[in-house]
């Protein structure tokens, strides 16, 4: 394996860490932490949103960089006499990429292994075997005899489960897999864009945020705004790689390596044309490269941001992920680089009258 950087540490403790939406505090820990050091205060919303607060200039424009700490997983809701648990998703999955994955319950005696079953192919009719189990079919194996034995174990209806997946470095080492980089890489984005700003002369309040429960329906991106009534937000997430076989053009531009995506429109906001013209042309006079996306099926924090308050001027910037919502999804180091780079350097150019005329665009 490649030698661990402080980065790439940094990294697998936040993928590594389990949070579905409702269960964050783990990855929250794992944050601050990291964003701590380089911050003024690091405070929650009621919810338990991380708000991390580095002050420029008194008065000077709010800019939020929200990155969601919540993952994908599951819940269980029932443990049925024979020890099989029924679980419902939290979050989006597809079924396809759940059948035999491992994962990990999170009980309050301590971590589970178990693995997603279901009725086995050889006992279905040729019929049945053509088409995909559904996810109300399919359980979780523990190993457990009968519902004593896995409640001995601590196991509870209304306990996480998380993939079970462990942080690696590709052969190619800029090639990074690991599980829940949607999102702990926007946390991770977060984290270094207050690391690089520190010692940088710039007149703004720069708040560095960890949200909660984005995946299912951007919860915590309105708490922690309404909390911070920014003046300028920035969702980072994750986005969609076009670049593996069988997508066109059409249906994803992006491709890892090229840059950060800037998303033109989701399904949770039309980007703010101001603030998406002064980043790109910065991004252009900088030689920052970056990708144009749009992501008609799916939103990011930015579109409960953009509508706080009186209205945010805000933007997605994303990075192209490959097999997001399953157990391993990948991502190129160098768009995460350069996204931070671009925000730090976006901030360093922001100020009252700047913002006030990106408003206006």
């Amino acid at each position: 394996m490649a030698k661990m950087d402080e980065t790439l540490t940094m990294l697998k403790d936040l993928t590594d860490a389990k949070g579905i939406p409702g269960n964050e505090r783990e990855v929250r820990e794992v944050m601050k932490k990291y964003i701590a050091p380089f911050a003024d205060e690091v405070t929650t919303d009621g919810l338990g949103s991380l708000i991390a607060k580095k002050t420029g200039a008194a008065g000077g424009p709010k800019i939020m960089i929200a990155g969601h700490l919540d993952e994908v997983g599951f819940m269980i809701t029932q443990i049925d006499d024979k020890g099989f648990l029924r679980f419902q998703t939290v979050g989006g999955w597809w079924s396809q990429v759940m059948l035999a994955q491992r994962v990990t319950i999170v009980t309050k005696k301590g971590d589970v292994l178990g693995v997603i079953g279901s009725k086995p192919p050889h006992i279905l009719s040729p019929e049945a075997r053509k088409k995909p189990v559904e996810i109300k079919d399919m359980f979780i194996d523990v190993g457990a005899g009968s519902r004593d034995e896995a409640m001995e174990w601590g196991i509870r209806p209304g306990d996480m489960v998380v993939p079970y997946f462990e942080f690696t470095v590709m052969n190619n080492e800029k090639m990074l897999l690991a599980k829940a980089w949607d999102n702990r890489i926007g946390c991770a984005i977060a984290i270094d864009v207050l690391k690089h700003l520190q010692g940088v002369d710039h007149p703004n309040e720069v708040y560095g945020v960890g949200t909660i429960q984005e995946e299912v329906g951007l919860r915590g991106a309105r708490t922690s705004a309404s909390a911070i009534n920014p003046d300028i937000g920035f969702g980072v997430d994750v986005g969609i790689a076009g670049d593996t076989p069988g997508i066109s053009e059409k249906e994803a531009m992006s491709k890892m390596g090229k840059g950060p995506q800037i998303i033109l429109y989701d399904a949770s906001l039309v980007s703010h044309k101001g603030l998406r013209d002064f980043v790109t042309e910065l991004a252009d006079e900088l030689n920052i490269p970056y990708q144009f996306d749009a992501i008609p099926g799916g939103g990011t924090d930015a579109g409960a941001i953009h509508m706080t308050h009186n209205g945010v001027p805000s933007l997605a910037i994303t990075i192209a992920t490959r097999y997001i919502h399953s157990h391993a999804a990948m991502l190129h180091r160098d768009d995460y680089e350069n996204a931070v780079k671009l925000i730090v350097e976006v901030i360093k150019r922001l100020d009252t009258e700047t913002v006030n005329k990106i408003k206006f665009e």
